[in-house]
């Protein structure tokens, strides 16, 4: 138990004992098993759950509701999906305009969820703002995508520059160049929704067991150590822990992100910084870092992590020194006045990233598994997008979910892109990464001369464009 609430500040600020549900010991046949207990699976149960209460499900998780990435994440409720600009390139402009809609609505219709089931995970819709903060050429590559946005059909009502004039009540920044603002984004408490949906699903009938990690799984059944479950459909929802379930380890890449929330802060601080209406804010660099003001007025902030050799996990997310202060370096060059603030809450998780940054959503209807994910840290919106599309999929309900082109209503899972051996995904990875960090220290510094600046930004692109 303890070991849990040490997850993440998030777990750490509930106020219900985290006990584990009892695990599975005995034999089931149901019509769906669902493996994983974090947004993706919770969001298919109850879909499926509101669409057809007569179906017999069972939810499995190996420890409790919360415990990946579900209940670690920067609490980032997004209007989007990752590489949406690339999956909607072959559309029409009226297909392409239905889709953005689509996206754009999953924090109201996360909204609705919470309104009908009574779920308080302080969701508070106040937009993000994409920022240039730290160096010119952030402006530069910020309006570049601003205007692509724009070539797709996209608007101001979707999409705003703001001036620094115009992010100043916004948020306060020590060097602001501009920023886009996008409205369609939320911030939550993570762990309060995923443990309010696995309630609520509970209380519509489904089964779910805890502590049951599962051993074996294959078209029609898994097994656990002391039970098994079969099953009309299986929906392996593990995202990030597809390493644990070959073969879905060769279609996502387990990488970290790393967090860390300092103490509660005086409302003097705040009345510097903005952040009043429960914006979240980026800062615009290959770190992608990411930030919100917490409900009890802290500032959590996160930036890229890592990936281990051969797709391991990492297990340990006590962060070390130097993890710590990247991070405090990072929010610090944004907000002078909390580099010395103390920080009381370090934390990471493993996500899933799929090959070409393709998250997907379909059904292989040979063997009756259905499968999203690939979400990239884009998850807690696109799970719920991922949850109504499976839901959708499975009862084989056509519609605007089902047409989209990350959906398919019969996919063999072996068609999905699979990642390079090692060491390739090891050297390739990290390659990239000392470009990022490369280039991030090349514009960052105000000496460095325009030749190297075009060069480190040059090699950087280049090596994110290698991984498309």
């Amino acid at each position: 138990m303890l070991a849990w609430r040490s997850i993440s500040l998030w777990m750490d600020q509930l106020d219900e004992p985290l006990s584990a549900r009892p695990a599975l010991q005995q034999d089931l046949d149901v019509d769906v098993c669902i493996i994983g207990a974090g947004y993706t699976g919770l969001w298919t149960a109850y879909y499926l759950k509101r669409l057809a209460p007569q179906l017999n499900i069972a939810i499995v998780e190996a420890q409790i509701a919360g415990f990946g990435a579900s209940g670690r994440n920067g609490g980032w409720l997004m209007g989007n999906l990752l590489g949406e600009d690339r999956l909607l390139a072959g559309c029409t402009p009226e297909q392409r305009r239905a889709a953005y809609d689509l996206l754009h609505g999953i924090p109201d219709e996360v909204a609705q969820v919470l309104e009908r089931e009574g779920i308080d995970c302080d969701y508070r819709k106040g937009g993000v703002l994409y920022c240039a903060a730290r160096y010119p050429e952030q402006e530069t590559s910020l309006r570049a995508y601003l205007n692509k946005l724009y070539k797709q059909g996209l608007t101001e009502a979707d999409y705003r520059w703001l001036s620094p004039s115009e992010l100043a009540p916004e948020l306060r920044i020590s060097r602001p160049y501009g920023a886009i603002f996008n409205p369609n984004v939320a911030t939550i408490q993570p762990a309060k929704l995923v443990r309010g949906l696995a309630r609520t699903v509970e209380a519509m009938g489904v089964k779910l067991y805890e502590n049951s990690p599962v051993t074996q799984w294959r078209a029609g059944e898994i097994r656990t150590l002391q039970a098994r479950v079969k099953c009309q459909w299986l929906v392996p929802a593990v995202e990030g822990y597809s390493v644990n379930l070959p073969p879905l380890g060769r279609y996502q890449l387990p990488v970290q992100s790393l967090l860390v929330a300092t103490e509660p802060l005086p409302e003097q601080i705040w009345d510097q910084i903005g952040l009043n209406r429960g914006q979240a804010f980026s800062e615009n660099s290959r770190q992608v870092t990411y930030g919100q003001r917490s409900a009890d007025n802290r500032l959590v902030f996160g930036a890229r992590g890592g990936y281990r050799f051969g797709g391991r996990l990492r297990e340990n997310f006590d962060l070390t020194s130097s993890e710590i202060e990247l991070r405090r370096y990072l929010f610090g060059e944004l907000f002078p006045q909390l580099k010395n603030v103390n920080i009381t809450h370090a934390w990471g998780g493993n996500l899933g990233m799929a090959r070409r940054f393709a998250p997907h959503m379909f059904c292989d209807r040979k063997q009756s598994i259905a499968l999203a994910g690939g979400y990239g840290g884009e998850g807690v919106g696109a799970s719920n997008l991922g949850g109504r599309t499976l839901a959708d999929l499975i009862l084989e309900r056509r519609g605007v979910l089902t047409e989209q082109p990350w959906a398919s209503h019969d996919r063999a899972l072996h068609s999905l892109p699979g990642w390079e051996p090692e060491p390739c995904r090891w050297l390739g990875y990290n390659a990239i990464i000392k470009s990022f960090v490369h280039e991030d220290q090349t514009l960052a510094n105000p000496s460095s001369a325009p030749w190297r600046r075009r060069l480190a930004s040059g090699v950087a692109d280049f090596m994110e464009g290698f991984m498309r």
